[in-house]
């Protein structure tokens, strides 16, 4: 298939807010795919380049483009733009930046003005034409003939969609079959909604479980044999950043596990250290016996998926519960009620948050594990307003800040395949945070307006905020009240972000009347 057809489905999919004609324009264009070209070609239409990062900046693609003259008629097939790209992403050492450039000039010279478009939001992570992944998916499952559920629980397998696009198309439900849970490789962590309390919670989901919300990162951490892996909520290996932790779990009684939990640094007391020290020894790998005595990581796990050969994930969580007290020591779970009781959970709401903890985590008693998937089976309940929202752009500061980007501009995930704006803040930043954000945010820079430099949407901030309000200036209509920055989530990918449906949910709670006695 050519690249045209893939940028013309790419550009029809994003004229329309329809979730069904988008899966159907995306069937159509995966039931037309060469074998060899579906893992490459969903991975475009999700916005995604499989090579990673080309070293490729908006600098340098307004360069190419202006010394490539854009070709008459689509000739460009999709093995010959992977090559090329793969040959940018390969291109290292001295030179390798203006061997980029021509390479990139060369490929843009041989593509229509269509081709140009797609291929420049690709390269720049701006490719938001609304295929997001739930929506290929579902149009997988169409053009393969498979159920959503199979297309589905292949992905969490194999952490991806895009082989399991390729193996459902060429095989079917065989293909499908390969992709299982293995030990060493990680699949993605099952997510939350939020509830405004214990009580809220309780009404969605009735007799409940709920845990102490850690104010640490999240591990998964695999067990086969002698070998232990640690894994981020992001899929990266940080094995080698906390040897205290793979001791632990290599110490446990089961031949091969993996376990969902959190590593925190705690203080003497037993409250947790800083945030930033913990993500601080995950990202560190050398000197890791000095930082190991300066921060100590403590780790603590919430669930089991898999046990001595056994796969849990689709066990109601009561029963993964049950087996995770049978496999790992009191001290190394993650404190937990039971209860229906309103009562009971706000004072085991207040414990956690007089331990210097985030609040609690609520889950249904009866889900099975959802890898990858946000839902109402777990509900985390803070006691203020907070939000994941993804960095939009920045402007750069005056006064004190001059020279730094200060004001950060936030969105929300929309139902579209982008980001709805909500407002912007430069409150909660201090000194070595605007230091940390402006290196990253220049990375990420596509573009630069007067002092309002754009960014790819990447960075995640969690946002804490006292309302929401209505409001014309943004299209979604809402605005964050006295929005400040609580801490940075470079352990989060911006797919994990809060949507913008979450954000409409929080605004009717806080319209809604107050309930009469």
């Amino acid at each position: 298939m050519r690249l045209a057809d893939i940028a013309a489905t790419s550009r029809a999919v994003g004229q329309t807010s329809s979730r069904l004609e988008k899966v159907a324009l995306l069937a159509e264009c995966l039931r037309r795919l060469a074998p060899a070209e579906v893992a490459m070609a969903s991975a475009w239409l999700a916005g995604e380049l499989p090579q990673g990062r080309l070293g490729v900046g908006w600098a340098v693609l307004k360069q190419a483009l202006g010394s490539a003259a854009p070709a008459a008629e689509a000739s460009l097939e999709i093995a010959d733009v992977d090559g090329a790209l793969s040959r940018l992403a390969a291109a290292q050492g001295p030179g390798s930046a203006a061997e980029r450039r021509r390479g990139l000039a060369d490929l843009l010279s041989r593509a229509t003005p269509a081709e140009q478009e797609f291929l420049s939001r690709l390269l720049v992570g701006e490719l938001r034409q609304g295929a997001l992944e739930g929506v290929l998916l579902e149009a997988v499952a169409r053009a393969a003939s498979v159920p959503v559920a199979e297309v589905r629980r292949a992905v969490m397998a194999a952490g991806g969609l895009p082989p399991v696009a390729a193996a459902a198309l060429s095989e079917g439900p065989a293909g499908l079959s390969r992709f299982r849970l293995r030990l060493l490789e990680p699949l993605r962590p099952m997510l939350a909604e939020t509830a405004s309390s214990p009580a809220e919670a309780l009404e969605l989901l009735g007799q409940a479980a709920f845990e102490w919300k850690l104010d640490g990162a999240r591990v998964q951490v695999h067990k086969s044999g002698e070998a232990v892996r640690l894994f981020t909520r992001s899929l990266q290996d940080v094995t080698a950043a906390a040897p205290e932790v793979a001791e632990v779990v290599q110490a446990l009684p089961a031949s091969s596990l993996i376990l969902d939990g959190e590593v925190l640094a705690l203080e003497a007391g037993g409250r947790p250290r800083p945030f930033q020290e913990t993500m601080r020894r995950l990202g560190r790998r050398l000197e890791v016996e000095r930082l190991r005595t300066e921060i100590p990581l403590s780790v603590f796990f919430f669930d089991v998926l898999h046990a001595d050969g056994e796969d849990l994930l689709d066990r109601p969580a009561s029963e993964r519960s049950a087996a995770l007290a049978r496999l790992v020591p009191p001290a190394l779970l993650v404190p937990r009620l039971v209860t229906a009781d309103p009562a009971a959970a706000d004072a085991f709401l207040a414990e956690a948050l007089a331990r210097g903890h985030e609040g609690v985590m609520a889950k249904s008693l009866s889900a099975p594990y959802q890898a990858g998937s946000r839902g109402r089976a777990w509900l985390k309940v803070k006691p203020a307003h907070t939000l994941d929202l993804v960095v939009l752009a920045a402007e750069w500061g005056h006064g004190r800040r001059r020279g730094r980007l200060s004001n950060l501009h936030l969105g929300a995930r929309d139902q579209a395949g982008g980001f709805a704006m909500l407002g912007k803040t430069f409150k909660g930043l201090t000194d070595e945070m605007l230091a940390w954000q402006t290196e990253r945010l220049r990375a990420l820079a596509v573009s630069e307006d007067g002092i309002v430099v754009r960014v790819r949407p990447e960075l995640v901030v969690e946002v804490a905020f006292d309302g929401l309000q209505t409001s014309p200036r943004y299209p979604s209509g809402l605005a964050l009240r006295f929005a400040r920055v609580k801490r940075f989530r470079p352990d989060k990918r911006p797919e994990e972000a809060d949507t913008l449906e979450s954000v409409r949910a929080i605004h009717r709670r806080e319209a809604a009347p107050p309930r009469r006695g």
